[in-house]
């Protein structure tokens, strides 16, 4: 959850390091630090937000002193010890020689601070991290380098984790780790004129600057490579080199990632924020995840899916599980995958699973869903899954991702970085993804021929121009979001395949509009949650031409005629529908099952706007943030 960075060869790392945790803040930002090797010792500095913020973090460091080769920072989303200055990271042993960042968490804390405090360690903070630099302290002091030293630590330490350190006594060098938490390592930058970062010889040789950070981001526009460490892995970094090994010293193999983003991708792009961009962003990230996946047989290239006919005829029932805006993805999906593979489907709140003792075996298939591939209580559920005997398929944002590689197979979305922590184009390629993964299961066990697969992918191909169409519109519904700017109830409904859409829509609006919104499948308001419709009340009715659509407007009549205002999602040059309205939003017509890709949109915009017009931070919604890496 927390950012990460860390660098090491360059002649003074400190603006990189700033530069880094500039591009991190939305993975945490409740406070920030930095430590520097200098001089022989360990110098930090640390801000909490509130009373300051990241720029003003970079004032701070004004004293910093100059022609520090090796340094790490960290951006904070606390979990253990409220925001506060004394509370962020870095943290340090009692000497202040040893600096640790971490994401994660350690849940035997408290149990190690009791027997450090018992042997003479004071600490100054609330968090668990601090036991892991107390720790470290120690093995140092018995005579370890710090490698030796974390590797030792971390056999004592049940959680997760992923983990930079610094001591001052070993100048230039960094040693990181991890476990289910992400850390990725970048080279970069010849060491001298005719060298190749990456060249002959061993991986790292040749390059001046190494650097680890907890996501992509921080490192484009610097690094050349990027490499991955495995679960229970250490590295030590050094200008030149790195060595990786397991928590037993043994040698381990780094793999090499692919990253096809630059830098451009990870700024504004000219866009107010994040978020506005990343709205616009969604028909060229429909159009890349699904560029070049069906084959003139009419079957699918989907990564490394690795589910053929014979896997596929043995599948009894599917288990999709996810978050948030990704469950919502996958109760989307669950339409598709019955009606076109005609598989039993269920999808499961992975915080949830793995605690109703779940009846799974290996003839089910389970989906694991998540943007960042490294959502904990998804990359949990699945490993509850894998040990059940079920076969577990990852569909993920981020190549290499922790789920990603320890699924049976993978489905990427082609989304590009999202940094905005509320999911907009992430949401839209993760349903693309997962209907993909419905065609090829139907294909495959015959149960649509070729002539209906390529029908349904050339109109999922068609979606891209009725996002495009749709988001034209923006100026629209930011009038529509005027007109109820100061309304503080909504009641978002949904029928079919638009309840999730109804979902989506009051999750989009509750994360950073901060206003009470609940969504219902329109036909259970008579069951309870029509008695809280009332004059000043707001229901958002998502009432495009599907299968249910006279029973949605009968429920729109209910809820008029008890005074609530009505705003409806309405297919264009639908005015009967319209005519049932107070405000419309109007999107394009596309397949019943394929809506949601474009119902969702003004939905999206609607809050967005309402957000703008009450001048609240949309890319940073207060109380979240983007990758969830601990429970």
């Amino acid at each position: 959850m927390c950012g990460i960075i860390g660098a090491t060869g360059e002649t003074d790392v400190l603006p990189l390091l700033l530069d880094g945790l500039g591009r991190l803040e939305y993975r945490g930002y409740d406070s920030a630090g930095v430590a520097l090797q200098a001089n022989g010792s360990i110098w930090r500095v640390r801000a909490a937000a509130g009373t300051h913020s990241l720029a003003d973090l970079q004032r701070f460091v004004e004293s910093a002193p100059t022609g520090s080769a090796a340094g790490i920072g960290h951006t904070r989303w606390a979990t253990h010890g409220r925001p506060s200055e004394v509370n962020a990271h870095p943290h340090t042993d009692c000497s202040g020689q040893v600096a640790v960042v971490h994401n994660g968490i350690v849940e035997n804390w408290r149990e190690l601070a009791a027997l450090l405090v018992e042997r003479g360690h004071v600490f100054t903070s609330d968090t668990d991290t601090e036991v892991i630099a107390h720790l470290v302290e120690e093995g140092i002091a018995d005579g370890a380098s710090l490698a030796d030293a974390l590797r030792s630590t971390l056999k004592k330490v049940r959680g997760t984790y992923a983990i930079v350190a610094v001591s001052s006594a070993e100048p230039g060098t960094l040693v990181a780790a991890r476990r289910v938490s992400p850390l990725v390592v970048g080279l970069a930058r010849p060491a001298a004129v005719g060298t190749t970062c990456g060249g002959p010889g061993p991986i790292g040789s040749g390059c001046g600057l190494v650097m680890v950070a907890s996501d992509i981001p921080a490192l484009l526009g610097v690094a050349d490579r990027f490499l991955l460490l495995g679960d229970d892995e250490v590295v030590e970094l050094r200008a030149g080199s790195l060595q990786a090994t397991n928590l037993d010293g043994e040698s381990a193999v780094m793999a090499e990632m692919s990253v096809a983003w630059d830098l451009a991708a990870a700024e504004k792009g000219g866009y107010d924020d994040f978020m506005s961009k990343e709205i616009h962003e969604q028909p060229q990230a429909l159009t890349d995840t699904l560029l070049g996946r069906l084959r003139e047989d009419a079957t699918f290239e989907l990564d490394a899916l690795k589910i053929g006919p014979s896997e596929a005829a043995a599948i009894d029932k599917i288990l999709v599980v996810a978050c948030g805006s990704s469950y919502h993805a996958g109760l989307v999906a669950r339409f598709a995958l019955e009606k076109w593979a005609r598989i039993p489907t269920e999808v499961d709140i992975a915080s949830e699973l793995r605690y109703r003792g779940p009846i799974l075996d290996d003839r089910t298939l389970v989906v694991g869903v998540s943007q960042s591939g490294e959502t904990i209580d998804t990359l949990e559920a699945l490993a509850e899954a894998r040990r059940a005997g079920a076969r577990v398929v990852a569909v993920s944002n981020v190549v290499d991702s922790s789920m990603a590689r320890s699924a049976d197979g993978v489905l990427y979305t082609r989304a590009g970085p999202e940094v905005g922590v509320a999911a907009t184009k992430t949401h839209l390629t993760q349903i693309t993804a997962l209907e993909l993964l419905a065609l090829h299961l139907a294909r495959v066990r015959e149960q649509l021929g070729a002539g209906e697969i390529r029908e349904l992918y050339g109109a999922l191909c068609a979606t891209p121009d009725r996002v495009e169409e749709t988001l034209a519109r923006s100026e629209e519904v930011a009038g529509v979001a005027t007109r109820f700017a100061s309304s503080r109830d909504f009641f978002f409904l949904g029928r079919h395949v638009s309840y999730p859409v109804a979902l989506e829509g009051a999750l989009k609006l509750k994360e950073i509009s901060y206003v009470r919104a609940e969504a219902y499948p329109a036909g259970e308001l008579k069951h309870g949650p029509i008695a809280l419709i009332e004059p000043g009340s707001v229901v958002v009715a998502i009432a495009t031409r599907t299968a249910l659509w006279e029973k949605m407007m009968s429920n729109v009549a209910e809820v008029r005629s008890r005074g609530a205002a009505v705003i409806l999602v309405v297919n264009d040059g639908d005015e009967e529908s319209a005519a049932a309205a107070d405000a419309v939003l109007w999107v394009p017509g596309t397949h019943e099952l394929l809506s949601p890709l474009v119902d969702v949109l003004p939905l999206q915009l609607f809050a967005y706007h309402l957000a703008r017009h009450h001048g609240l931070d949309v890319d940073r919604p207060r109380n979240l943030a983007k990758t969830v890496t601990v429970e």
